[in-house]
């Protein structure tokens, strides 16, 4: 059997939003195990003087819970 966890966050870049997404997903993996899945929820940016200069993307990410990990207890 698996069992999945949804982990809601907000990836931010001056570049892209795939840079966002991207870096939020690197960053995650560095703390969470098992990561599995990612559904884009939103995009926005900020904008000065006509450009974007910051882009925002808020993601859902999936995890696979480990069943056989044991708590040290």
């Amino acid at each position: 059997m698996e069992i999945k966890k949804h982990l809601s966050i907000t990836g931010t870049s001056n570049v892209s939003w795939k840079d966002a997404t991207v870096k939020a997903i690197s960053e995650t993996s560095k703390t969470i195990d098992y990561l599995s899945g990612v559904r884009i929820i939103d995009q926005r940016a900020d904008i000065e003087d006509g450009k974007i200069v910051k882009y925002y993307v808020d993601l859902d990410l999936s995890f696979v819970i480990d069943l056989e990990r044991k708590n040290n207890e």
